[in-house]
């Protein structure tokens, strides 16, 4: 049996879906899960213990279809979760992402973007089909107005960096994730500050 399969089967056979596999130098086998996204229900977060029962399992499986490898690695997909099907794309739209596109895309006669550009991070959103069998597209909005530091003062009269969209489809990405944007306000800090205010 293919490596593919016996760690789909695995994983999928535990309940969880299978985000990544990766085979690195020296033997490494690097496997990510995640629980499955069900729309409107909270989100769950992959654990220690649901890491290490699936490394267990996995232990065995590999051995017994003799597949070589020197260190198995069982981890969550973390901040920077790989996007890799539509239905991650359907569970993180709003959310800030980086994509790298196969092919440069530019809008050189507009003067927004740069022509040989690739990579692109901003806010994922949907774009409604044009037809009823057309692929679904996505976009995605940026601006690229500079990060204000912390305690700098930002003069009112200067206009802001105009807002740019990006549509794409799913056959045109290279490669998509999250953005790993760290928060030290804690989770839903909006929430919590309006409950406190």
């Amino acid at each position: 049996m293919a490596l593919q399969d016996i760690v789909e089967q695995t994983v999928t056979g535990f309940g969880y879906d299978l985000v990544e596999i990766d085979r690195s130098a020296g033997g490494l086998l690097r496997i990510t899960i995640d629980h499955p996204w069900v729309a409107g229900a909270p989100e769950q977060f992959i654990n220690v213990e649901d890491c290490e029962k699936v490394t267990r399992q996995l232990q065995f499986s590999l051995e017994v279809d003799g597949v070589e490898y020197k260190r198995l690695e069982v981890s969550s997909p973390g901040i920077d979760r790989p996007l890799r099907h539509k239905t991650d794309f359907e569970r993180f739209e709003g959310s800030v992402i980086d994509i790298t596109l196969k092919v440069a895309i530019g809008m050189a006669a507009a003067g927004q973007v740069n022509a040989n550009r690739k990579k692109f991070r901003g806010t994922l959103e949907s774009v409604a089909a044009v037809a009823p069998d057309a692929a679904p597209t996505w976009q995605i909005v940026w601006s690229d107005e500079p990060v204000a530091k912390p305690g700098a003062r930002i003069s009112k009269k200067r206009a802001p960096a105009p807002v740019q969209a990006l549509g794409f489809t799913l056959d045109e990405i290279r490669d998509a994730r999250l953005a790993p944007i760290v928060s030290f306000n804690g989770r839903n800090a909006k929430d919590t500050g309006a409950a406190l205010g």
